[in-house]
């Protein structure tokens, strides 16, 4: 099941004056806030799972490995079920990033 998630649009002002109660939203509700400055979108908040999968997806590797999965699907070479697979990521120690 995947959950729909929440992108709200917000004043830097208001952001700045809710800053914690925004940042309890973004980690325990997987929110998201554009922030906006004079009605133009400036910058983003956002958990910092979500912003590790965006960085993974920067990633030139990883976009390789997605690639070379994807043709290996259509040629219909993937033998590994699923839980196989989930259990081989989940032991792979996740590379954090320290930007």
């Amino acid at each position: 099941m995947q959950t729909k998630t929440l992108v709200n649009r917000l004043p830097v002002t208001k952001a700045r004056i809710n800053l914690g109660a925004l940042i309890r939203r973004v980690h325990n509700n997987k929110e998201q806030f554009i922030l906006e400055k004079n009605g133009i979108p400036v910058a983003a908040i956002l958990d910092v799972d979500e912003y590790e999968d965006y960085l993974d997806t920067r990633d030139p590797e990883i976009k390789r490995q997605i690639r070379e999965g994807q043709v290996e699907y259509r040629l219909g070479k993937l033998t590994e079920d699923l839980d196989t697979f989930l259990a081989r990521l989940k032991a792979k120690p996740r590379k954090r990033s320290s930007r």
